[in-house]
């Protein structure tokens, strides 16, 4: 057990840190199917800028790697072009 009040805080700060990364990961990678999986062009070109958006702020703080990041946008653009 932390014996410090600052490891304390630190204990809370990072279990809410964790919680806030974990929703939006998750949220992105539900972005990233739900993008996949539509087959209508405007659509997807609508979806595309808010997807990426999502990525960056996740490679930002490190919650995936940028390059990651890059190469999942990569991969959608050309679905969205290959539509």
């Amino acid at each position: 057990m932390a014996n410090h009040k600052s490891a304390l805080k630190r204990i809370r700060s990072n279990e809410a840190k964790r919680l806030r990364n974990k929703y939006q990961h998750k949220t992105t990678r539900n972005a990233i199917r739900d993008l996949r999986a539509t087959k209508d062009k405007k659509e997807a070109e609508a979806m595309f800028p808010k997807v990426a958006s999502m990525l960056d702020k996740l490679a930002k703080t490190n919650v995936i790697h940028h390059k990651k990041a890059a190469n999942l946008k990569s991969g959608l653009m050309m679905h969205v072009n290959s539509l």
